[in-house]
């Protein structure tokens, strides 16, 4: 079983959005462990906002989760970005980088994450891309199973490629227990099969967020709602899985009063509290 000794951060952690930098700041929730950030709204950023970001990273920990690196893209990755990432990362001593396992355009970015194909072909195409970011960055990132709603040109199970893409590119992954449950409805899987079937050595830490029901058998991932009980259902069958694991909730749009966010950061914690007995015995054995 993993543990938590094995993390860069521990515990609950909140996406950290400009409209809650305010907030945020005026009241330094207690109940916060970590933050995340994504780098692409903060490389290049100076004077005030600069400023303020800096008291944010000298005072929690940091992650971040890229948006544009377009792993499985068919445009060459673009390193001059890896580099401007692996300073931004050593500035601010943001200590973990994610991104998602998709693309999002070739000749210029779409702001939409695509689905790379299940094959063989692309399990040899994206993890040669990850093991080139990972040298440039100098250390090993995360990639985010990510939800979808096609899988064109699958020759392999969506675990199946993800598993794969882990173990040859030498990674770790980004584990977003919405996206499974997403897919589970959207393609009609058992999600705590997948969920069983996940390396769980190769967890470095874990999103959880709400979605938008369209219909019945399509959800669409927003991170515009409250979590939803079968996703946090999903969530302690994960740390009973694979013990207790850095999660951090993502709101990326209609923000409740921050009171009510921090209502989701301390479910996370009260369901971490209830397997801690357990990790604690892992770590002692």
């Amino acid at each position: 079983m993993t543990t938590t000794q094995d993390y860069v951060v521990h515990g609950a952690g909140l996406g950290l959005r400009r409209a809650l930098m305010g907030p945020l700041a005026d009241q330094p929730p207690a109940q916060l462990d970590f933050l995340e950030v994504a780098p692409e709204n903060w490389i290049g950023i100076g004077g005030a906002r600069a400023k303020k970001f800096r008291a944010f990273t000298e005072r929690y920990p940091f992650v971040s989760h890229g948006l544009s690196l377009s792993l499985g893209g068919p445009a060459p990755l673009d390193e001059t970005f890896l580099h401007q990432v692996r300073d931004f990362l050593d500035t601010h001593g943001v200590r973990y980088y994610s991104e998602h396992l998709s693309y999002c355009g070739d000749d210029g970015t779409l702001y939409d994450l695509l689905p790379i194909p299940f094959t063989e072909e692309a399990v040899d195409y994206v993890s040669t891309r990850i093991a080139r970011a990972q040298d440039i960055l100098g250390r090993r990132i995360a990639v985010e199973n990510v939800s979808c709603y096609a899988t064109p040109g699958a020759q392999m199970s969506e675990i199946d490629f993800v598993c794969a893409v882990l173990e040859r590119a030498d990674c770790e992954l980004l584990l977003d227990v919405n996206n499974i449950y997403v897919n589970s409805v959207n393609f009609g899987y058992d999600p705590v099969e997948f969920l069983d079937a996940i390396p769980g050595h190769r967890i470095a830490y874990c999103h959880i967020a709400g979605h938008h029901e369209e219909g019945p058998g399509l959800c669409v991932d927003t991170h515009g709602a409250d979590v939803i009980d079968p996703v946090w259902d999903l969530l302690d069958k994960a740390y009973a899985r694979f013990g207790v694991f850095p999660t951090l909730l993502e709101r990326d749009f209609n923000l409740p009063p921050l009171p009510e966010l921090l209502g989701e950061v301390d479910h996370i914690k009260a369901i971490q509290a209830r397997h801690q007995p357990r990790a604690a015995a892992a770590i002692g054995a």
